[in-house]
């Protein structure tokens, strides 16, 4: 189990909103008897320690209707959060024990599918858009009609990190994906890590500057298909927003 802090660089962010936090969770997969289960419910607690300036949740919550009241008490300890679905949450897997979930209910967590809202922090307006995992999957909507140009700082929470590849440079600052668990199932090899799953995606896991956007993808909590990982962490991870230095975006605390 890994908690991790990264100092998170934005072009443009204006200085009152460095130093910002948000806690990004994603891919609970609760449900179902799993290892993930316990992951999950540490990296809740610890981003609700830390209280962070914004919490985001970033789809596949529930892998089976009988996580629902875990679910629920867990977004209890991170009131004020924002959250997106996954492909999971409605059933939409090769997983053979997954089970169709939504609609379910995710207060106190503010669930967006393909709207915006905006909150102040820091005198400052921070816009948050959602989009639903139906409507990437079938290609049906362009994040950017969401996004407002007025807000100082705009915050895309999509489960998938690829929809990074389809917007508009500088329509948003920061995208918060998941879905990839790090592989889940990898093995350690000379030139590096081989992850059994999503073997040569592009973004498996930490952040990416990108000419549309900065990405962060979560390695997430839980698990699917088997009921543990291998040489794939899960992770909670706090992202503290800082103006661009000359030094890449670097872990500041783990364990």
């Amino acid at each position: 189990m890994r908690l991790r802090t990264l100092d998170c660089p934005l072009r443009g962010l204006p200085p009152e909103l460095e130093g910002v936090r948000i806690a990004h969770l994603s891919d609970f997969h609760l449900g179902i008897p799993s290892r993930g289960t316990h992951a999950t419910e540490v990296g809740v607690e610890w981003a609700a320690e830390r209280r962070p300036d914004l919490a985001c949740v970033t789809g596949d919550l529930l892998s089976h209707p009988r996580g629902e009241e875990r679910l629920g008490a867990l977004m209890a300890r991170i009131p004020g959060a924002f959250a997106v679905l996954g492909n999971h949450d409605f059933g939409v897997a090769r997983d053979p024990f997954a089970r169709r979930a939504a609609p379910f209910d995710t207060s106190p967590a503010r669930l967006l599918a393909d709207e915006a809202v905006t909150v102040e922090l820091r005198g400052r307006r921070v816009q948050i858009v959602g989009i639903d995992p139906r409507s990437y999957m079938r290609r049906r909507v362009r994040p950017e009609t969401f996004a407002d140009p007025g807000a100082d700082l705009r915050i895309l929470l999509c489960h998938f990190p690829r929809v990074v590849d389809r917007l508009e440079a500088g329509v948003f600052d920061l995208v918060l994906a998941g879905h990839l668990h790090d592989g889940q199932i990898a093995l350690p090899t000379v030139v590096g890590k081989l992850r059994l799953a999503h073997p040569r995606f592009p973004y498996p896991r930490g952040l990416y500057e990108r000419p549309s956007a900065t990405l962060h993808v979560s390695p997430g909590l839980g698990t699917t298909f088997v009921p543990f990982r291998f040489f794939a962490r899960p992770e909670a991870t706090e992202l503290r927003l800082a103006r661009p230095t000359l030094t890449a975006c670097r872990p500041r605390s783990q364990g």
